[in-house]
C-alpha cells in the first residue's frame, strides 16, 4: 500500500541531501521508493563526476535505476561491510520508529538497512507522525496466509491481502510471497508489536523498523531538517 507522500521537490531535497553523506570508496545500500530514487539519481551524477562507490540494491526497482544511472552494483553477500544505507519510509514516529513496505520491498530493505553502519531515512513531512498508526505490511509465505491472518487477528489487528493494480490477484513480492496490510490503530509500543509479528510462523518479514534508523532527513519547502 504505497503512500502518495508530499511534493516531489521535498522528496528530492531529502534524497539529495542524504546522498551527500556518501564518500569515496563507500558501499551504499540503495533503498526503494520515490524519495530513495532521488538519492540514487544523485549518486549516479556523483559517479559520473568521479565518485568511487558500490551499491547494494534492495529491490528490482532500485537495481534497475542504479544500473540506469551508472552505479556499480554488488550483492550483499559479496561485501565485507556496508558503510551507509539510504532508504525511505511510509511513516516515521517521533522516536524514529518506522513503518515500511509500501512498495512490498521491506524484507530485503530490512536486511540491507540493518547491515549498514549508518542507516539514513529520507522522507517528506507527510510521513512524520507522533505515533505510528498506518497499517503494517507483513510479507507471508503463500501457504501460511490463513494461519498468519488468524494470528494477526489474535493480536487485535485487521489483516487485508494486498491486491495488484492493473492486474488480477494479489501483489507478489520480489521473493515470491504475499503481503498482508495489517491495521492495529495507534501503535504505542512498536517494539513489542515487532516482536509479536516476528514470532508468527509463516511471516517472512514485517514493516516495523524499530531501533534501526540513525537519522532522518526530512525535505521541506525550503530545505532539509535532520533528526537523530
Amino acid at each position: 500500500m504505497k503512500t502518495p507522500g508530499g511534493p516531489d521537490a521535498a522528496k528530492r531535497r531529502a534524497g539529495e541531501h542524504a546522498a551527500e553523506l556518501v564518500t569515496d570508496g563507500d558501499t551504499v545500500g540503495l533503498g526503494t521508493g520515490s524519495t530513495a530514487a532521488h538519492a540514487i539519481r544523485a549518486l549516479g551524477r556523483a559517479v559520473d563526476d568521479g565518485l568511487d562507490v558500490r551499491g547494494v540494491a534492495t529491490s528490482y526497482a532500485s537495481r534497475d535505476l542504479a544500473r540506469e544511472v551508472g552505479i556499480p552494483l554488488v550483492g550483499l553477500d559479496g561485501v565485507e561491510r556496508l558503510d551507509i544505507a539510504i532508504d525511505g519510509a511510509d511513516q516515521v514516529s517521533d522516536e524514529l520508529a518506522l513503518i515500511k513496505g509500501g512498495g512490498a520491498a521491506h524484507a530485503r530493505e530490512k536486511v540491507v538497512d540493518a547491515a549498514a553502519e549508518r542507516f539514513v531515512v529520507v522522507a517528506d513531512p507527510s510521513k512524520e507522525a507522533a505515533t505510528l498508526d498506518r497499517p503494517v505490511p507483513v510479507e507471508v509465505l503463500p501457504d501460511a496466509r490463513a494461519t498468519v491472518q488468524r494470528a494477526i487477528r489474535d493480536l487485535d489487528g485487521t489483516p487485508t491481502l494486498r491486491t495488484g493494480k492493473g492486474k488480477d490477484g494479489p501483489v507478489v513480492t520480489d521473493n515470491g510471497n504475499l503481503v498482508l496490510d495489517c491495521a492495529f490503530g495507534a501503535i504505542g509500543t512498536p517494539d513489542a508489536l515487532a516482536t509479536d509479528l516476528a514470532t508468527i510462523p509463516g511471516v517472512v518479514a514485517h514493516g516495523l523498523f524499530v531501533g534501526l534508523a540513525d537519522e532522518v532527513h526530512v525535505g521541506t519547502a525550503d530545505g532539509v531538517t535532520v533528526r537523530s
